[in-house]
C-alpha cells in the first residue's frame, strides 16, 4: 500500500435557504454549493493504528476529530483491519462556514477506500459521509451541486448552469472570530420567521437556473445572515461598505463567519483587501481563489 495525498477543498454556499426544523432536530435546507480551488491537504500512510497530526495546534487530534471519526465509520462498514497515520495540512479556518472539517472527513474516507482496495461503492461512501455531517456528502462530487434535506441529498447542476460558475474569481474573508454552527441553527429555531419556506426557496433557485443572464451574482442568497448579523455587527457593516464603495455583492457562507464576494475579470482585489483589513484588522483571513 502506498501513501495517498488528497486535497480537502473548502466550499461556499452561493445560495442557502434554511427552510425549517425537522422532527429529528436537524434542519432542512435548499443550497447551491460550490467547492473552491483552495483548501487543506490530507496525507494518509499505512500504519499499525489510526492517528492524526495537524500543523495547526488549534485543531483537536483526539477522537472528536472528524478524520478519526471517518476512519472508525469506514472500518465498521468495510471490515478493514488496517491502520493509517493521517497528516493534515490545515489552511481552511475553523468556525468559518467553509466546510473544513467535513471536507477533511470525506478526504479521509476516500483515502481509506483507496488504501483498502476500494471495498466500498460510491453509494456506500455517500451513506457514510452523510452520517458524519450534514454537508459532508457534497465533497464526494465534482463541480457545483444542490443540497437538499439536511444536506445528504445531492444533485448536480445542468452543464450550462455549472459553466456560469466554474472558474469565477472569488475573494474569501473571515474576521478573527468564528460562529458556532449549533448556535446559529438554534437561533433560527427560536425565530421561525427567519426560515424561508421550501416552495419559495425552490422557486428562487429555479428562476436563476432558468435565467439566460450569466451573472452568478443574481444567485447569491443566505437567510442565515439574518441571525448572525444581529449579534456580529462587524459582518453587515463591512459587507454594506463593500457594496457601497466597490459595487460588489458580498455574502456570508453557511453559518459564518466567513464571507465572500465574486470578482469580475480584470478587477483588482488589492483595494478590497485593504478595506477588509482596515475594518477587521490584520487578524482577518483573506484569500483569493476560484470556484471549482
Amino acid at each position: 500500500m502506498k501513501t495517498v495525498v488528497l486535497p480537502a477543498p473548502a466550499k461556499l454556499n452561493l445560495f442557502l435557504a434554511v427552510t425549517g426544523r425537522r422532527a429529528d432536530g436537524f434542519h432542512d435546507v435548499v443550497s447551491l454549493v460550490s467547492q473552491v480551488s483552495f483548501g487543506d491537504t490530507l496525507r494518509a500512510e499505512p500504519a499499525d493504528k489510526f492517528s492524526v497530526t495537524c500543523d495547526d495546534p488549534a485543531v483537536p487530534i483526539d477522537e472528536s476529530n472528524l478524520v478519526l471519526r471517518a476512519a472508525n465509520a469506514f472500518v465498521a462498514a468495510a471490515g478493514w483491519k488496517g491502520g493509517v497515520k493521517f497528516s493534515l495540512e490545515k489552511r481552511i479556518p475553523m468556525g468559518a462556514g467553509l466546510g473544513g472539517g467535513s471536507s477533511n472527513a470525506v478526504a479521509a474516507l476516500r483515502a481509506l477506500n483507496l488504501l483498502a482496495g476500494a471495498p466500498l461503492a460510491p453509494a456506500e461512501l455517500a451513506a457514510l459521509a452523510a452520517g458524519l455531517g450534514s454537508d459532508c456528502a457534497l465533497f464526494l462530487h465534482e463541480g457545483p451541486v444542490v443540497m437538499r434535506g439536511r444536506g445528504e441529498r445531492i444533485e448536480g447542476l445542468p452543464s450550462a448552469a455549472a459553466a456560469r460558475l466554474r472558474d469565477r474569481r472569488v475573494l474569501i474573508f473571515k474576521p478573527g472570530f468564528g460562529i458556532a454552527t449549533p448556535w446559529a441553527y438554534a437561533r433560527m429555531a427560536a425565530r421561525p420567521s427567519t426560515y424561508l419556506a421550501a416552495p419559495a426557496a425552490e422557486a428562487q433557485l429555479a428562476a436563476w437556473l432558468a435565467d439566460t443572464d450569466t451573472r452568478a451574482e443574481k444567485l447569491l442568497f443566505n437567510n442565515m445572515e439574518s441571525v448572525a448579523f444581529g449579534k456580529f455587527i462587524a459582518l453587515p457593516t463591512l459587507l454594506d461598505q463593500l457594496r457601497a464603495e466597490f459595487g460588489l455583492a458580498p455574502r456570508m457562507s453557511g453559518s459564518g463567519s466567513a464571507c465572500f464576494t465574486l470578482l469580475s475579470d480584470g478587477m483588482s482585489a488589492e483595494p478590497i483587501v485593504d478595506a477588509i483589513r482596515a475594518a477587521w484588522g490584520e487578524s482577518a483571513f483573506v484569500f483569493e481563489t476560484t470556484l471549482a
